[in-house]
């Protein structure tokens, strides 16, 4: 059986989680390692939603998704430009 409760806490532990580790990834040396610590918080924020509506859950996970990635990417980009040690 489908238990709801266990996709909402799980969600909201990968939120808090995800949260965490975007905070500290950016001393992470490795930029597939940074994406990936945000890429965990938006899964949890997908999880929650999957709780109340699948269609939300899907287009909250991909828009996070892509604007995330895409954020980081020009982070690192610019840091590279600059001679930043990344």
């Amino acid at each position: 059986m489908f238990n709801i409760y266990i996709w909402f806490y799980a969600g909201i532990i990968l939120a808090v989680v995800g949260t965490l580790g975007a905070c500290w990834g950016p001393g992470v040396k490795d930029p597939v390692v940074r994406t990936m610590n945000t890429e965990v918080a938006s899964v949890g924020v997908s999880l929650i939603l999957l709780c109340y509506n699948h269609t939300l859950a899907l287009l909250t996970m991909i828009a996070t998704s892509v604007i995330c990635t895409l954020i980081l990417f020009r982070a690192i980009s610019r840091l590279e430009e600059i001679g930043a040690d990344v």
